[in-house]
């Protein structure tokens, strides 16, 4: 049914928006592993609502449970079970929406597709469904953190306000202001045109760039399995996303040849390429280089404006916006691309362990 990602390090998401609690069963885990718990609550805080101005009111402490599959703060090897119960549900904000279709949600298809849809905050099509994955997501990382492999996201653009290239940003300073890019001034700019968007009660889009270094050579599968196409899958996996390019993406069919081809050298031992138009990947396997690539998030699709739709009988009627929603989601999105990547790297490099032996 789609609730679940990944091959040996599995995961599978449950619950709803506005149900009891929202959760993850994770299979595959190694055993043995120290769990950090602040850690894990440290990422779901980065995701949770209610954090600053740009991001909408819903307050969820966003509090996990460890119900299953470690002992003593280690990994057992049997399945993680963690479970978020949701605290601060508003339903009646959605009451008036029961038997309409939003404008570019998930209403009509799931209606569709199931006969029956839970209209309070979109069920289980909502984006609150990511603080599982962003939870699961936390215990790939600590996984990676022990083959110091690291992997940062950022907002490199919001509308048109863009970010420079990952190579020209100090990538430790995401943190530093509430949009979450890297460089001061756009920084400012983006916080200035969300805030504007929210007051004129609409949405917009933009763009998180994820950075992977030290991703050892070798990770990643030679035909359907590539190693860039399980990452675009878990990026087109996170809500809102409509797009994904990796390396010189779109901007490299612009280019000749001669100019995209990353040339080989040797330093030290080690094959390095004297350019990165690749993006860390060739022939869908991992080179060694560093691994970039960009999630194009659209506007929110719940924007606080009168629209014309129809109901479930396809009669015409207008869709008034209420309740607590995201003006611009890519802030929030950061540690969304960053689980979901972490989680097909530490799947790969799982493969590959089993693969060599």
């Amino acid at each position: 049914m789609g609730n679940s990602f990944g091959d040996l390090f599995k995961i599978t998401t449950f619950g709803e928006s506005h149900g009891k609690a929202i959760g993850v069963i994770i299979d595959g885990c190694p055993p043995g592993l120290d769990i950090d718990e602040a850690f894990i609550q440290s990422e779901l805080t980065r995701r949770k609502p209610g954090q600053s101005k740009i991001t909408t009111q819903r307050q969820e402490d966003d509090r996990f449970e460890i119900q299953s599959g470690v002992f003593e703060g280690k990994t057992t090897g049997t399945p993680i079970s963690l479970v978020i119960y949701n605290q601060d549900q508003k339903s009646k904000d959605y009451s008036h929406i029961a038997d309409k279709f939003r404008p570019s949600h998930a209403d009509y298809t799931y209606f569709e597709k199931y006969g029956v849809r839970d209209y309070r905050g979109g069920g289980r099509s909502s984006a609150r469904e990511t603080a599982a994955r962003v939870a699961a997501g936390a215990i790939a990382k600590q996984i990676l953190r022990q083959l110091s492999v690291e992997i940062t996201a950022y907002v490199s653009a919001v509308g048109d306000i863009e970010a420079p290239h990952y190579s020209e940003l100090d990538l430790s300073t995401v943190e530093d202001n509430i949009v979450r890019c890297p460089d001061p001034t756009t920084a400012e700019k983006m916080i200035e045109r969300i805030d504007t968007i929210r007051k004129e009660r609409d949405t917009i889009g933009g763009l998180v760039t994820c950075v992977i270094k030290n991703t050892p050579a070798g990770l990643g599968e030679p035909v359907f399995d590539k190693l860039h196409a399980k990452l675009g899958s878990a990026m087109l996996g996170i809500n809102a996303v409509k797009g994904f390019e990796y390396g010189s993406g779109f901007q490299g069919t612009k280019m000749k040849g001669s100019e995209h081809n990353d040339e080989f050298f040797e330093e030290e031992g080690k094959v390095k390429t004297k350019t990165n138009f690749s993006g860390g990947i060739q022939g869908g396997i991992s080179n060694g280089e560093d691994i970039y690539f960009n999630v194009a998030f659209k506007p929110v699709a719940t924007i606080m404006q009168d629209q014309d739709s129809v109901n479930e009988k396809g009669e015409k009627v207008t869709v008034t916006g209420k309740g607590r929603h995201d003006p611009c989601v890519v802030p929030r999105a950061v540690p969304i691309v960053e689980a979901m990547a972490a989680l097909v790297i530490v799947d790969f490099y799982l493969i590959n362990s089993v693969t060599k032996l």
